[in-house]
């Protein structure tokens, strides 16, 4: 399973490929595509989007869905899910908190 991520080419806040192409700010939210035609349908709808200068840095990454909850699989994307390591107040796990 997989997903797509980029970075908002302004604000470069990390996002994920959701429902109808649209970019979404938490990984909840996106579209997890399985096999390799709607992984690379999605990849594309990325890329179109990157060629629109919305997003940087387009790609697919590795997930798990355990318990209905859509995991990352490499420690890098699990950063890029939450936010810095060191400073919990910033990012998107002091978003979540504030929520």
């Amino acid at each position: 399973m997989k997903v797509v991520t980029a970075n908002r080419l302004l604000s470069g806040e990390v996002v994920w490929l959701g429902e109808n192409g649209r970019w979404v700010e938490r990984i909840t939210l996106a579209g997890v595509f399985d096999g390799k035609e709607a992984v690379a349908e999605a990849l594309a709808l990325g890329l179109a989007s990157k060629d629109r200068q919305e997003v940087v840095d387009v790609y697919e990454m590795d997930v798990t869905v355990e318990d209905g909850v859509i995991v990352p699989v490499r420690l890098r994307e699990k950063i890029r899910a939450t936010g810095p390591t060191t400073h919990r107040d910033l990012g998107k796990q002091a978003q979540a908190v504030s929520a």
